[in-house]
């Protein structure tokens, strides 16, 4: 029986046992010049990687090996059941990035599990996938490997052919590097993120478009990937315990146990600290400008409309996901999501830029240790549960400025659109009764200056 005649063992997502000994060396010809995608993408700059030595794959098998695998795939391809066939279309139905953000924005609107610290969590799981997917293009242009139906028109697809060479698999390295760190994060569920991971690579084969090395490279070079993030987390200093102690008396936040107390010493990716652009100070608590600023939020008109809104920024989806669910939107409506180093570098620039900024804004809370409104006016009534850490700046508006300046960047036709979104993320604070005016400022300045600073890193990466 042929070694690729069985596949049976794809359908049980152990695909490694049968082809294995496929890794083999010599590259193939030259790619056909149609095949464009980013032919330069391998030498953007990563976030983490150094270097793309110590994650570069060995070239790919011989031409003779090559068709072995175009005969397997000849085989097992139009064997593909419904319920195979519902996965291979789950994953190609965005970039390779795509379902990986998704699996993460999902688990914050139930409420599941992604550590103490989401931000950090999309950040490091972003970049791994950015990184991945540089290292990857830099290794299949070099290599310049046709894709099955390039060598034989008559192998089996069950997808679009992506415009970019074969080896080695994206979406296999993607998937692997989001499934190692998110299995660095959250230990107890690595197993399933894994099989996710090998899942989501072996759907490429099922579909015609990768051959069986072409994904076990990617899944190597995910990994690698992967070890160097995650070497990067471990001395980012998040296990940093505070041991400082809260000023007392009229004007400072008065409260145990300070939330978020020690991102303010986190390791940051473009700011040099934590306090490079620190607020200024805010307001003396017994100045006229605080006195005006209660009144504010005390005699603000609540409507049916504002309260709901700024429920809706305390949501899950109103603090994090929504961002996230733009991306998606607009990759799609501009075909970027066929352009998997465009997409990643969008879900990368977004969520490092905001852990920096949830550093910054960290800094300036304990910085201050400023009071929020009910603890200076007991007439101050807050629509929702007040969070449990300092009022200047305001977080909201940090995060929504950052991110509404960095996706105007991105998708600069919306630009108006979005930062329109990001102002009401802010002002809603006030309405809720839980912020000042001044902090609202103050993050607004904020979040604007990181995304500048971000924006000047992304306009030297090496992708204009």
């Amino acid at each position: 029986m042929n070694k690729f005649n069985d596949p049976a063992p794809l359908r049980a997502v152990s695909l490694i046992a049968v082809v294995c000994s496929f890794l083999l060396s010599n590259p193939l010809g030259a790619q056909t010049a149609a095949l464009r995608v980013e032919p330069a993408a391998g030498t953007w700059k990563p976030w983490v990687l150094t270097t793309l030595d110590d994650v570069r794959p060995a070239p790919p098998p011989s031409r003779a090996s090559t068709q072995e695998e175009i005969e397997w795939l000849h085989i097992v391809v139009p064997q593909v059941d419904a319920a195979t066939a519902r996965k291979i279309a789950y994953w190609d139905a965005g970039s390779p990035a795509y379902r990986w953000i998704q699996l993460m924005t999902e688990r914050e609107v139930k409420a599941l599990p992604l550590t103490a610290y989401p931000t950090r969590a999309y950040a490091y799981v972003a970049a791994a996938m950015y990184d991945a997917t540089i290292a990857t293009w830099e290794a299949k242009y070099a290599n310049n490997r046709p894709r099955p139906s390039e060598l034989d028109a008559s192998v089996p697809v069950r997808v679009s052919v992506p415009a970019s060479p074969s080896y080695p698999s994206e979406h296999s390295a993607v998937a692997a590097a989001a499934a190692e760190v998110l299995s660095y994060l959250i230990p107890a569920e690595a197993e399933s993120f894994r099989v996710l991971a090998e899942e989501a690579g072996i759907s490429r084969l099922l579909a015609g478009v990768n051959y069986p090395t072409d994904h076990f490279a990617g899944r190597e070079l995910g990994r690698a990937v992967a070890a160097k993030i995650i070497e990067r987390a471990k001395s980012d200093n998040s296990d940093w315990v505070w041991s400082g102690t809260m000023p007392q008396g009229q004007g400072y936040w008065a409260g145990t146990n300070p939330g978020n107390v020690n991102a303010q010493n986190w390791k940051t990716f473009v700011l040099n600290s934590s306090s490079e652009f620190r607020p200024p100070t805010p307001p003396a608590w017994n100045s006229a400008e605080t006195a005006a600023a209660l009144a504010e939020i005390r005699n603000y008109p609540r409507t049916f409309n504002s309260n709901a809104r700024a429920y809706y920024w305390q949501l899950p989806e109103g603090r994090s996901t929504w961002w996230y669910d733009y991306i998606h939107k607009q990759l799609a409506e501009t075909k970027q999501d066929l352009n998997p180093p465009r997409a990643a570098r969008a879900y990368a620039l977004m969520s490092v830029c905001m852990y920096d900024t949830f550093t910054a804004s960290q800094d300036g809370k304990f910085f201050y240790w400023y009071a929020r409104p009910h603890m200076l006016d007991s007439g101050v009534s807050p629509l929702f549960a007040v969070p449990n850490f300092p009022s200047y700046p305001s977080n909201h508006s940090s995060f929504s400025t950052n991110r509404a300046e960095v996706l105007a960047y991105l998708f600069p036709d919306d630009a108006e659109y979005i930062r329109a979104y990001g102002r009401e993320a802010g002002n809603s604070r006030i309405w809720a009764g839980i912020h000042y005016q001044f902090d609202n400022a103050a993050g607004n300045e904020l979040g604007t200056r990181i995304a500048n600073k971000c924006i000047a890193w992304a306009e030297s990466d090496g992708s204009k």
